[in-house]
């Protein structure tokens, strides 16, 4: 039966599927295959460097070929390798065979195949298939990072910081406990969100991806046997560390390591530690994010927000006048998804029973679910922000009904002037009660303080009384994100 996305078991790969194209390729079953190819070719072109007796060390073209299988890797490559695991029922075995089919391949010039012909017992030699594991999921999880999560996660912070700079100046009643409070800016709560993403950014951004080779239960036992006088540790390191370079002229990248951060012990899996930290980072700018969502979802609520209508696009099967926040809601929804997989796998991933158990693999092949949802939110995110328009007549409107919080500036000013019983005077007047311009000027009249602190407690609106909300807003604008 062939499978359409209206039959996908997950809505990731179904409704979803379009949204999600940058993400596929890495996180999938193909990029996890891609990567084991990556670490099995960079660990043989390592071995034949090592100066082994039995190993040559590789010619220019030979190695030109071998990088060529990592740099052109398809899906087709894919689908060999897993028709190859039909028989061997054995993912990383059918990786080894197909490397050592490609170094066997009669199209290839006869110079090469004699010089393949003398290593092909080297191919994933003393490795074991957590040794290939590990490193690849680090790999894909890297790529994820670079190209996909960050630049999403920038592009959020950048658009929060240009609502932050646009909107710096427009005054909102706060709501602190779902009540009337002090005013604030639009643009200094979204600069509220820029900070708190710039932090979380910064620490998902900083997390070291960490990869191990160092045999069946970490003590490099098989390796010590066959090469004793190799420093197995070192070759390791250089290999998990050593960064991968891109040739100015032919634009071609040469996998002289994998670029990780090295593991130096660990028993048959690397620990997952770095994963746990990995997933808590990017989980924190998760809960940020909805967070933001409900609060844009009340904001639009409150009416302080309208949404750009799209043409066509129904709100509601029976209520024509709808415009409903699905963006955010969904965002919400989502994001809610992408944490619950994210706590478990951060909770379950660095937990093995003694050097080794299974419990682990079926977990880790969901990261790319995770991620996936997490996406998912953004994109809705961005869209959302991209649909918000300021309403300046419900925000006025809110805060010339809400003289009430000039209590608050009133009563501190004259605590500063020693007037006695400052808080319950203005608590009498204001709890409870519609509060009108008029009442507050008769009782500043009446103040036994300085007449300058009179005329600034006079001059002063809901909508002025501010504070330097418009200065923070505006450090937060894009030009200084």
């Amino acid at each position: 039966m062939n499978h359409t996305s209206l039959q996908a078991l997950s809505p990731l790969d179904g409704r979803y599927a379009q949204k999600l194209a940058q993400l596929r390729p890495i996180m999938s079953e193909y990029g996890y295959m891609h990567r084991r190819v990556q670490v099995e070719i960079t660990w043989l072109i390592a071995l034949s460097q090592a100066k082994l007796p039995e190993f040559k060390a590789f010619s220019s073209k030979a190695i030109e070929y071998l990088e060529s299988l990592v740099r052109g890797f398809s899906a087709s490559d894919a689908q060999a390798i897993k028709d190859i695991e039909k028989t061997t029922n054995h993912d990383v075995k059918a990786v080894e065979y197909w490397i050592k089919a490609r170094l066997e391949d009669s199209k290839l010039p006869s110079e090469l195949l004699a010089e393949f012909a003398q290593i092909l017992e080297f191919v994933h030699f003393s490795l074991t298939s957590e040794d290939v594991n590990n490193t690849s999921h680090a790999l894909q999880i890297q790529a994820a990072r670079q190209e996909v999560l960050l630049p999403m996660v920038d592009g959020l912070i950048h658009t929060l910081s240009q609502m932050a700079q646009e909107h710096a100046d427009t005054a909102m009643l706060s709501k602190t406990h779902g009540q009337t409070a002090t005013p604030t800016t639009v643009g200094k709560e979204m600069a509220n969100f820029v900070r708190r993403l710039e932090r979380a950014r910064q620490r998902l951004s900083s997390v070291e991806l960490m990869g191990k080779i160092n045999g069946a239960v970490g003590n490099y036992n098989a390796q010590v046997v066959a090469y004793p006088e190799l420093d197995w540790p070192a070759l390791a390191r250089r290999v998990v560390q050593t960064k991968p370079t891109l040739d100015e002229d032919s634009k071609l990248q040469h996998l002289h390591g994998l670029g990780l951060t090295f593991q130096d012990y660990s028993t048959q899996i690397e620990p997952h530690d770095y994963m746990g930290e990995f997933f808590d980072a990017l989980a924190h700018i998760n809960v940020i994010l909805i967070d933001c969502s409900r609060d844009i979802w009340g904001y639009i609520s409150a009416g302080y927000f309208k949404q750009r209508l799209k043409a066509g696009e129904i709100g509601s099967s029976t209520m024509p006048h709808k415009v409903n926040p699905i963006d955010f809601e969904n965002a919400e929804g989502n994001l809610g998804l992408a944490n619950a997989l994210l706590k478990h796998m951060g909770e379950k991933l660095p937990i093995s029973r003694f050097q080794r158990d299974l419990s682990d693999s079926t977990v880790i092949r969901n990261i790319g679910v995770a991620f996936g949802y997490s996406i998912l939110a953004y994109q809705s995110l961005q869209t959302g922000f991209n649909k918000l328009e300021i309403n300046p007549s419900k925000l006025m409107e809110d805060l010339e009904l809400s003289w009430e919080v000039l209590a608050e500036p009133i009563q501190t000013v004259m605590r500063r002037y020693g007037v006695s019983g400052a808080y319950e005077q203005l608590k009498d007047v204001t709890r409870g009660q519609v509060v009108l311009a008029k009442d507050l000027h008769a009782l500043i009249e009446r103040l036994a303080i300085p007449q300058e602190a009179k005329e600034r407690l006079l001059s002063l609106t809901p909508w002025s009384y501010t504070g330097l909300a418009q200065t923070l807003a505006h450090q937060k604008g894009p030009s200084r994100a």
